[in-house]
């Protein structure tokens, strides 16, 4: 039993060594495809917002401007409390009373942001984690209206990478009625469950997908356990998870030639910061019009080992166990089901996903530069 507890501690640590090596990573491997490359135009644009003309703290030059705000009422014991606090500093910033819709287990916050739209609001927040604001940037692709993030969640990875505070709802909230527009790519993740399915799901991601080991930690990392010990949920998950066999991948970047690969996990990222500002991939940016993948193939513990060792030694040289590639699209098919994960939300087994960009397909508001 001794030998059996010590191997699950080690297990545990080189977890915990994989997840800050991949947060240091993304300098190792090739690139298969310069940053120079053209940007890719939005076939939706459509004139900006005329909130993006403004200067930073004028949002309108009317006092009634009202902004919408997508509860999860999970994140808090009382959402009358949190509700009261965001009405008062609408108030005092000369915004109308906010429009306060609710998300539902059924409904996460898609439905709920089409119709805050419908109501001609001027600004859409969401209050909640990565999923709901998943959901609400999902309904805000294309639109005029831009997104004001209040991170309630474990990741808040959107944040994170746009460098918002995830600490403090009411400095969050003051961004979001006085910041500036900002757009950004939108990922859209094509999921075909069987590899044949006639009508396969897609969802927007707006900071990683991922599938294999990646996506197994996310699944088995259960809402309660993260809400009693935050990020390190994950850490245990990992652990669990990281004795899993390769298995074998297909992968076509843009128009390139098929890659066939043996891998533990593939990484589709929009952006490259994880939890505790560690970056994944150093080299993604949010509004370049392109994705970046990265391809880990380690094989059991020693294996992931190697790996993070990799990651950490920045080194630009391929690696047979860490593979980079960047491009506008990326098509994965995978030999057997693999977990899948969307923005840290698992969304179930699949053997193939197909992943695009959408370039500034997403207005959010951030705050004024430094």
């Amino acid at each position: 039993m001794l030998q059996e507890h010590s191997g699950w501690v080690v297990a545990a640590a080189v977890a915990l060594i994989v997840l800050f090596g991949l947060g240091l990573a993304g300098r190792a491997g090739m690139r298969s495809r310069s940053r120079s490359a053209p940007r890719r135009s939005a076939p939706w644009r459509r004139r900006p917002h005329r909130n993006e003309f403004r200067p930073e703290g004028v949002v309108t030059e009317h006092p009634t401007r009202r902004a919408a705000v997508i509860v999860n009422p999970t994140k808090f014991d009382d959402v009358s409390v949190v509700q009261g606090q965001i009405a008062q500093e609408c108030a005092r910033l000369g915004w109308a009373e906010p429009l306060f819709i609710l998300t539902t287990e059924r409904d996460t916050g898609s439905g709920q942001a089409k119709e805050a739209l419908s109501n001609g609001v001027d600004l859409v927040c969401a209050l909640g984690g990565d999923g709901t604001v998943r959901a609400v940037a999902g309904a805000l692709v294309g639109s005029d209206t831009p997104m004001g993030l209040l991170p309630m969640g474990t990741g808040n990875l959107l944040a994170r990478n746009l460098d918002l505070r995830v600490d403090d709802l009411s400095v969050a909230l003051e961004v979001a009625l006085t910041g500036q527009n900002k757009r950004v790519d939108v990922g859209r993740l094509t999921v075909d469950t069987s590899g044949e399915d006639q009508r396969p799901v897609q969802h927007v991601f707006l900071v990683m997908a991922g599938l294999g080991f990646d996506a197994a930690i996310m699944a088995d990392a259960p809402e309660t356990l993260k809400a009693r010990v935050g990020p390190a949920a994950y850490v245990v998950s990992g652990a669990k998870n990281l004795r899993g066999p390769q298995f074998r991948v297909r992968i076509k970047v843009d128009d390139q030639e098929e890659l066939i690969r043996r891998a533990r996990t593939v990484v589709i990222g929009n952006c490259g910061k994880l939890l505790g500002g560690l970056v994944l991939m150093p080299e993604a940016e949010i509004d370049d019009g392109l994705l970046d993948t990265v391809i880990l193939s380690p094989k059991g513990v020693v294996g992931w080992a190697a790996v993070a060792a990799r990651l950490a030694s920045k080194k630009r040289k391929g690696h047979q166990r860490v593979d980079h590639h960047t491009s506008a699209s990326v098509q994965v098919r995978a030999d057997r089901p693999q977990e899948v994960q969307v923005d840290g939300d698992p969304v179930g087994k699949a053997r193939a996903i197909t992943a695009e960009v959408l370039p500034g397909a997403l207005l959010v508001r951030v705050g004024a530069p430094a």
